[in-house]
């Protein structure tokens, strides 16, 4: 009798006293957002008393876990800076330690965003070499898919060094770098969440896909294949729901190769730049790569046609910004070597942006409208000034009248202004320019950045 007594006070203890657990985001090293009422959470005994205490501050942050063992509670952080100590008791004490306060930002998308310098990108030994950066923190998230939301996932927060550096995203990497040249060494926190070779379909909510009929469609459309999960929402529950909660500053995104083919990837790129905005309560910027032109195969035009699909989201959906990389990048490689461009331009658009301290162009032409006299066709463009062509005597603008028969059309460039013309169109109606899979733009803008595909139909 004595012994059941024993066992059931000792069961009595073990539940009563269960110990305050963190999800795995809030470890040493971690980088939180700066002058933000950030959201910390967790799990503990159903009432039990989580107790918050952070070295920046004498506040004592206090909240009781509710009856499905859960709790969360906002604290305030201060200005950039660090590295301090957060204490979080309950029955147990929790220590975390060298905690900077920066900017936090999330990377997401596939094998383009997730390429280290380790896969052997351009110059990749020596950034390797000299990658010491103590204030920039990298949270990679491990692969890893389900069925539903789950509210943990496995990472860990590391210091930048040579060892990390080189099996982080390069693309991460290059642009925490440009953003510490104008922003005085902010320490900046990056959880890089990608996964090589899948479509967007799963990095959504599945509720958004099963609502909405183009998204249905597009998503019955996609096939198995053996690196990785193309059923909706599997990356998302398991590597971006967990996430969400945890304040950032902006998200970047470079994805796309593995929706070639799709028809209405415009649709589907909005529908998962709202969804995560709305998970996350938060209107953040959302800064995405253009594909970059490649050898999909002759007897299509896929390629293009999520690049051009990229472009009309910027006219969709507000704060978002797009960076063309096609003259940087071989037609022949699906993983472009040469990271550090693209990590420049994509910390240039948050600078201007977000952050407003860079103040010259950080885009290329971009198309605005065109303008039909006769038979010529003005084509007009947004950051048009200094336009050139790098090689004048090939056009890429192509013209057609209403039977959308495409001719290459003659060029003139006068004053930023392009009029293109066929003797083969009488009447023309649409234009289109750069339009092919491995097509590379020879339009550029005073500040040497390229003009984007496009077409008017």
């Amino acid at each position: 009798m004595l012994k059941k007594i024993s066992y059931i006070l000792l069961l009595f203890v073990q539940v009563s006293f269960a110990n305050v657990t963190l999800p795995a985001l809030f470890s040493d090293h971690m980088v939180l957002q700066q002058n933000d009422d950030v959201k910390f959470w967790g799990w503990a005994n159903p009432n039990e008393e989580v107790v918050i205490k952070a070295s920046w501050s004498e506040i004592a942050y206090k909240i009781k876990a509710n009856n499905q063992a859960y709790w969360e509670i906002k604290i305030k952080t201060p200005s950039a800076g660090g590295p301090y100590i957060i204490k979080i008791n309950g029955y147990n004490e929790i220590i975390l330690k060298d905690v900077l306060i920066g900017e936090v930002w999330l990377c997401s998308g596939q094998s383009n965003m997730e390429m280290s310098a380790a896969w052997g990108i351009k110059n990749g030994d020596k950034e390797v070499e000299k990658a010491n950066h103590p204030t920039i923190r990298f949270f990679t998230v491990s692969k890893s898919s389900a069925t539903s939301p789950q509210n943990d996932l496995y990472g860990n927060w590391e210091v930048c060094s040579p060892e990390t550096m080189k099996n982080s995203s390069a693309v991460a990497y290059y642009f925490a770098q440009r953003l510490q040249e104008d922003l005085k060494d902010v320490p900046l926190g990056l959880m890089v969440s990608a996964w090589g070779g899948t479509p967007a379909e799963i990095w959504m909510p599945e509720e958004v896909i099963e609502e909405d009929n183009v998204l249905k469609e597009a998503a019955s459309k996609l096939q198995p294949v053996e690196w990785g999960p193309t059923e909706p929402a599997r990356a998302f529950n398991s590597m971006i729901n967990p996430l969400i909660g945890y304040n950032i500053a902006g998200t970047l995104w470079y994805q796309g190769e593995a929706n070639v083919g799709a028809s209405k990837y415009d649709k589907t790129l909005e529908a998962l730049i709202k969804s995560w905005r709305a998970k996350g309560e938060n209107d953040f910027p959302f800064y995405y790569v253009q594909i970059a032109p490649f050898d999909y195969g002759k007897d299509h035009s896929g390629g293009v046609e999520i690049r051009d699909a990229q472009r009309k989201v910027l006219d969709k959906v507000s704060n978002v910004g797009m960076v063309v990389i096609s003259d940087v990048s071989p037609t022949d490689d699906i993983h472009p070597k040469d990271k550090k461009p693209v990590g420049i331009r994509l910390a240039n658009l948050a600078l201007a942006d977000h952050y407003k301290t860079y103040f010259k162009e950080v885009n290329g032409p971009l198309y605005k409208g065109i303008s039909i006299k006769n038979k010529n066709v003005i084509v007009h463009f947004d950051n048009a000034e200094g336009l050139y062509f790098t090689n004048k005597k090939t056009s890429l603008f192509e013209i057609a009248g209403k039977d959308k028969i495409y001719h290459t059309a003659k060029v003139r460039l006068k004053k930023n202004e392009i009029t293109i013309f066929s003797k083969e169109v009488k009447s023309p109606k649409y234009v289109r320019f750069s339009w092919g899979n491995t097509s590379v733009s020879n339009l550029f803008n005073k500040v040497n950045l390229p003009a984007s595909s496009f077409t008017t139909e």
